[in-house]
């Protein structure tokens, strides 16, 4: 079975391997400390052209998520995300789990806009009851969303000023971020995100490393005590030089970039394919993740060699699926789905 289900399918990138292996007997400080993780710092904010950043390094998405909202709400605050947010449907409530509700607003395409924000925030403060409503208190979003769309420089420049003049701090999620950096669409470099957002993170579980979330804050009201949050949350590993490691390895040549890219032409020969085969898209996506609106019968087809994930479905004949692509895919698997999607009768 080749596997396109997802993108953390193999284990990690052979460098991050090799440097951890040759590092392995050193003796270091223990909590992220350690000099590993300075320089990996040190590179993500030359990266992000942002010598003010403060920089931390958690273990998995759902718990970098939890962490950063808890730290910024207060009990009587949610988040603002679109309805398809991975925090509002595919994390187990962990984000209500600390008390904070996820304020959901419709989304087609997995993207919110800056007039939505707006909307909602001004109907919450025109309510003569507002205070006993849950007040909107940040504004969380992906790059790429859950439906591997991205935003353009402009809309996250726009949501940025919303966001600002309504006092609300604006986190991106970037657990697939070197895929949308990656993107054929995109005009956003790390530069421009950490100029426009007040935190964000670099994912590495989904993209080479082994582990970990590099937390990138850039509002310094929100820097105070991060690191006491990340203790109370579980989130500070005692072997914090584990995660400096594979950072400081993704960043110090390149290599984020460079797998990021790989993922994307695969994705993209893929979605190539799809459409020359004349089959839909669900979401117009330039990212590693792809949408083939497809019959049941090439489904059933298809999955005797190939797994991937069943999104939605269309009708009674049709269901939308995602193949999806990553540092690891090799192109010869990507070539024999290609092959066998022209084959299809």
């Amino acid at each position: 079975m080749i596997r396109f289900e997802n993108d953390y399918t193999e284990g990690a990138h052979k460098q991050i391997l090799t440097r951890i292996m040759e590092t392995n007997e050193e003796q270091t400080p223990g909590y992220g400390l350690d000099e590993h993780c300075e320089k990996a710092r040190d590179y993500i904010r030359k990266a992000c052209d942002a010598e003010n950043a403060d920089v931390h390094f958690l273990v998995g998405g759902t718990q970098t998520n939890t962490t950063i909202i808890a730290s910024i709400l207060r009990p009587h605050q949610g988040a603002v995300a679109a309805i398809t947010g991975h925090i509002a449907g595919h994390e187990t409530g962990a984000i209500e789990a600390t008390g904070h509700k996820v304020l959901t607003l419709p989304s087609d395409d997995g993207k919110i806009q800056a007039e939505q924000v707006k909307e909602l925030y001004d109907a919450h403060w025109n309510d003569a009851t507002h205070e006993h409503m849950v007040q909107p208190g940040l504004v969380y979003i992906s790059h790429p969303t859950e439906n591997g769309t991205t935003y353009s420089k402009s809309e996250l420049e726009e949501l940025s000023k919303v966001c600002r003049e309504c006092g609300l701090p604006l986190f991106m999620d970037g657990a697939r971020l070197g895929y949308g950096l990656a993107s054929r669409d995109s005009d956003l470099a790390l530069a421009d995100i950490a100029r426009l957002c007040d935190v964000f993170y670099i994912g590495g579980t989904k993209v080479g490393a082994l582990f970990g979330e590099a937390v990138v804050i850039m509002n310094d009201a929100l820097k105070k005590d991060f690191r006491y949050f990340i203790k109370q949350n579980g989130g500070m590993l005692a072997k914090g030089r584990l995660l400096g490691i594979q950072f400081e390895t993704l960043f110090e040549n390149g290599l984020y970039y460079e797998i990021s890219n790989h993922a994307v032409e695969m994705a993209m020969m893929i979605r190539d394919a799809f459409v020359d085969k004349g089959f839909s898209l669900r979401y117009d996506s330039k990212t590693n993740q792809q949408f083939p609106i497809l019959p049941n019968e090439v489904l059933t087809k298809l999955g005797e060699k190939y797994s991937f994930s069943l999104w939605e479905k269309v009708d009674a004949r049709h269901s939308v699926v995602r193949f999806c692509t990553s540092w690891a895919t090799k192109k010869e698997n990507v070539e024999m789905l290609i092959k066998d999607i022209k084959e299809l009768e």
